[in-house]
């Protein structure tokens, strides 16, 4: 019986009327009250609709307009900026082509199974995370606070990106572009080049320098960049304006920001296989290194990037598919979702690479001619004798061979005294196996390339604001992971939250625009997602399958699906997938043990990248951005353990998650404060009624109860009548 302070305990009677049709034909003709109620009812011939037929009561929950526009969604989430600079980089450190076996496998241990299991319990559930597992569980309904915590931390210095893809954009409107060319510096006799610019090159100044202004420590604040605030606050409208309708905005804007990318990506590659060296770039990506495949740290940050590339735990999975209708096919939305993500990435890694070749090729000439300029004075000098040059070289139109070849040759003559003739070996793949990735590829090695390229403004223009819209899209699904569970738990409006989040989340962000926002955005893309998203994840499965219990939940995917899902999720689900993300979970663990704690600081006196350890306080923020990120779990399952919350209050513990729902009750129920229907419509219940049938204890008055050994193992308030004290479940 459940606890109530309201409810009198009663002695259950021996007769039980199993059906709903028993129950109203055993009802008393003068059981008015009873007679006013209506109740939905789940007939194994029909499947679970939102308002049962012939209701004058709607359901309030916004859909999506088409499937289209739901895929666009999940693709636009779960395809971002690690797809075009993170993936590309892990081929290149993890053995080329030999990379895509493990993170093929992965993605179908770990990724598809639980990329399902997130649709699927969105979509049965309907509500955001915090809904979600608060239905389940209870006591576990902290995993929903923890991935709004998480979702609000990366949304905070993900849309800084954003802001930086918008400044390049703004600049990209110019010929030449700006980064083209190191800028020369005016004094009272004569003009030089920036020092600082010449100890590097033209784009690594201009972004660390011109975009940035960055200073040389993390304790070293400098002030805001007031540039990079003004596309800060830009990207922060661009978000609001989007998000402000919830799915009904940004759902239409997701038909650009989704497909643009494919567009542009599609565009650069075409044009990228027509540039010199591109083929060998595409070459150095796909030739395997099977050697490198067997160590263990190349499958740790495989299945660290399948977790993260498809947006697991975030919340924004759960909160899409929470619009669906509940017979849509999330297995299929699944599976091609994760495809699209994983086509995408091997995309953006044949553009990236095709360009890399490109700037290799560019580079690796000036190397040969720099160095053909030595090997000449050398020869003037003395210092080479011509006879070891072979007849057919013309240094003033050498090709790379010609140099390759006589540089081995003077290698083998002069060993001893080879390195004092400064020579360089000119080799492409030397260049191509300096690996680059994040703000590195994006803002420096590919805008470097660029300016090489006929009508570079043009491709500058569309490359930045490809960026843009992949930031867009996965931020749209970061902050629906925010205000989804938000106002189904609160029942507050999502114009004035989506503002308010907003907001505030711009008014934090400044810390990222300071000079030395840069290093702050460093930390928190280090400390503020990986272990506590994982720990989610962890959570995420031991409460489907261990609590609700996995037969349960595959049985509820037969009536929601139409079909029986393939015993293959069942064995994933319950064995492979959390033994997987526990050693993926302690593996991270032991990475962060052993790796230092720091930042690379941009030195301007040496224009060379340091690194540098955090200092006593930002080691408190680093700890302090993981601790709050888990925090609510523990805090919640404490709160719900203890029953420090009453729940006959109507707060959040007795109304938000009561399981079942009255369709209709024209009863005015005065006076009942805990009541979970009074003045409710629909859609401000939170869960809806998979029971098949309907339990009613017969006593005294109309009173019912719930099923103790229902599908769900669990019972459904269906009615609240007068003078009757409403159970808590």
């Amino acid at each position: 019986m459940p606890k109530n302070s309201k409810v009198v305990k009663r002695e259950l009677d021996d007769e039980v009327i199993e059906s709903v049709k028993d129950l109203l034909s055993n009802e008393d003709s003068s059981d008015d009250a009873f007679k006013k109620s209506e109740l939905m009812v789940d007939d194994q011939e029909e499947k679970d609709v939102d308002v049962e037929e012939g209701s004058d009561v709607e359901d309030e929950r916004p859909a999506w307009n088409s499937k289209l526009q739901y895929i666009l969604a999940q693709v636009g989430f779960s395809v971002g900026l690690g797809n075009v600079w993170r993936f590309p980089y892990l081929c290149q450190k993890n053995g080329g082509g030999a990379y895509l076996v493990p993170y093929l496998i992965l993605l179908l241990i770990i990724g598809i199974p639980l990329f399902f299991l997130e649709l699927a319990v969105g979509q049965r559930i309907r509500r955001g995370s915090i809904g979600v597992w608060n239905y389940i569980s209870p006591k576990l309904g902290g995993i929903g606070f923890a991935s709004c915590v998480v979702c609000f931390f990366v949304a905070l210095y993900y849309n800084v990106i954003i802001g930086w893809s918008l400044f390049y954009f703004s600049q990209s409107f110019q010929h030449p572009l700006p980064w083209d060319q190191c800028p020369l510096v005016k004094n009272s006799s004569h003009t030089f080049v920036e020092p600082e610019c010449e100890k590097s090159s033209a784009t690594t100044y201009y972004w660390y320098r011109e975009a940035l202004n960055i200073s040389s420590s993390l304790s070293e604040s400098g002030g805001l960049n007031w540039k990079m605030t003004i596309c800060l606050l830009a990207a922060w409208v661009m978000v609001c304006l989007a998000m402000i309708k919830g799915i009904q905005s940004s759902g239409k804007i997701m038909y650009f920001s989704s497909l643009f990318p494919y567009v542009v990506l599609l565009c650069f590659l075409i044009r990228g296989l027509l540039l010199n060296g591109s083929v060998d770039g595409i070459r150095h990506m796909f030739t395997p290194k099977l050697e490198i495949m067997l160590e263990p740290k190349v499958w740790r940050e495989a299945a660290t990037q399948v977790f993260f590339a498809l947006g697991l735990g975030f919340g924004g999975v759960i909160a899409f598919s929470s619009y669906n209708k509940r017979d849509n096919n999330c297995h299929f939305d699944a599976v091609l979702v994760s495809f699209i993500n994983f086509f995408t990435s091997v995309l953006a890694t044949l553009v990236v690479f095709a360009v890399l070749g490109f700037k290799a090729n560019i580079i690796n000439e000036k190397c040969v001619i720099q160095n053909s300029e030595k090997i000449l004075k050398l020869l003037k000098m003395g210092n080479l004798s011509q006879d070891m040059i072979p007849h057919h070289i013309n240094f003033s139109s050498i090709t790379a061979e010609d140099y390759n070849l006589v540089y081995d040759i003077i290698q083998k003559v002069k060993e001893e005294e080879f390195d004092s003739l400064g020579l360089k070996s000119c080799q492409i793949e030397d260049e191509l196996n300096k690996a680059v990735q994040g703000t590195g590829l994006a803002f420096i090695a590919f805008t470097e390339a660029m300016t090489h390229f006929p009508a570079s403004p043009f491709w500058s223009v569309m490359f930045f604001l490809m960026l843009v819209n992949l930031g867009l899209g996965s931020m749209f699904g970061t902050i629906e992971g925010i205000i989804t569970p938000i106002v189904d738990t609160f029942k507050v409006r999502k114009e004035v939250l989506t503002v308010i989040c907003c907001l505030v989340a711009f008014f934090i962000g400044l810390i990222f625009v300071q000079r030395s926002g840069n290093y702050f955005v460093t930390m928190f893309d280090d400390y503020s997602a990986t272990l506590p998203l994982l720990i989610v994840v962890i959570l995420e499965n031991i409460a489907v399958i261990r609590i609700y219990g996995i037969d349960k939940f595959m049985e509820d995917l037969k009536d929601m699906l139409g079909f029986s899902p393939s015993q293959y999720y069942y064995y994933m689900w319950k064995y492979v997938s959390p033994f997987v993300l526990l050693c993926l979970l302690v593996a991270s663990i032991v990475q962060m043990a052993l790796s230092p704690p720091g930042y690379n600081a941009w030195i301007e006196d040496t224009a060379t990248e340091e690194f540098h350890s955090y200092p006593a306080w930002g080691m408190i923020v680093c700890i302090s951005l993981m601790v709050l990120a888990i925090l609510p779990v523990p805090i919640v399952f404490i709160v719900r353990r203890c029953n420090l919350i009453d729940d006959s209050s109507g707060s959040l513990a007795s109304v938000s998650y009561k399981r079942g729902r009255i369709i209709k009750e024209p009863v005015n129920l005065e006076g009942d404060s805990t009541s979970l229907i009074h003045g409710k419509s629909p859609s401000e219940v939170p869960s809806p009624n998979f029971g098949k049938n309907i339990y009613r204890k017969q006593t005294g008055s109309p009173t019912l109860d719930t099923a103790p050994n229902g599908r769900y193992g669990i019972g459904y308030l269906m009615a609240d009548m007068p003078d009757m004290p409403e159970s808590d479940l």
